[in-house]
């Protein structure tokens, strides 16, 4: 059956843009810069869940080259949805956040901050063993800033009671 997990892909009104700011602002490494796909073999993948012709410009991002990654995906072909103005939604059927860890929360959200970030919290809290605070993009995806108390554990397994 499974073996892990690939991917979370972030649906962006610009994939380009959106690389820059993923890269430029969160530090995360272009692993797959922008390209296109279209033409009948993602015609054959999408057809079904995406209106025809089925184009779509993609990047892969990640901290490492493994597969634990960010994909940017845009539908250049697909009339935009006008986005929601104000504070993004985690209660929304579909993708509520993505967790991603750091070594030092504190300093990690100063840095982001000082680049422009947007938080939705206003500190740090601790919770189940980690030390939390959530941001987002300028799309309205919603991340948790995770650092761990413990290295050597995954973050899901931080609490010990």
């Amino acid at each position: 059956m499974l073996t892990g997990f690939a991917h979370t892909a972030i649906c962006v009104p610009d994939v380009a843009e959106a690389t820059r700011w993923y890269s430029d602002i969160l530090g995360l490494r272009v692993l797959s810069p922008p390209y296109e796909m279209a033409g009948g073999a993602i015609e054959r993948d999408m057809g079904e869940l995406v209106p025809s012709p089925v184009v779509l410009r993609a990047a892969i991002m990640g901290v490492g080259a493994d597969d634990r990654v960010l994909e940017l995906i845009e539908y250049p072909e697909v009339d935009s949805r006008e986005v929601e103005k104000g504070r993004p939604d985690v209660t929304r059927p579909g993708l509520t956040h993505v967790g991603v860890v750091c070594d030092d929360i504190a300093g990690t959200r100063a840095e982001l901050e000082a680049r422009g970030v947007s938080f939705l919290t206003s500190g740090i809290a601790d919770v189940a063993g980690l030390r939390t605070t959530w941001f987002h993009d300028p799309w309205g995806t919603v991340f948790i800033l995770m650092e761990k108390r413990r290295e050597d554990h995954p973050y899901w397994a931080q609490f010990v009671p």
